[in-house]
């Protein structure tokens, strides 16, 4: 594993697999390292918030894929429900409470 410093997000630390991710693509990397740590959350959090192993798996070789095309933040990702630095927005409330009633 390389000592090259990752900078992690707000409400998430970066997780091993996606830091090696994106030191094999040092494109992706520097990408990755000119983003906000709210934007590095984001990317984090949707990575994270997935149930299958498959699905982050996938994830995060988007994550790798689209900070090289120049994406700053995952596309259709509702957002970090995890920060604590603000309330969650009402349309994310609705959301979520559209999720909990499937469930």
């Amino acid at each position: 594993m390389s000592n090259i410093e990752v900078s992690g997000g707000v409400a998430h630390k970066l997780p091993l697999d996606l830091k090696k991710a994106l030191l094999a693509s040092p494109k992706s990397l520097q990408a990755w390292q000119s983003l906000t740590p709210l934007a590095r959350n984001e990317w984090i959090c949707w990575t994270i918030s997935v149930k299958q192993e498959a699905t982050r798996t996938r994830h995060i070789k988007r994550t790798v894929s689209e900070l090289k095309e120049g994406k700053r933040r995952p596309c259709c990702w509702m957002g970090c429900i995890h920060r604590k630095d603000k309330d969650i927005s009402p349309s994310v409330q609705w959301v979520l409470s559209r999720q909990k009633a499937k469930a």
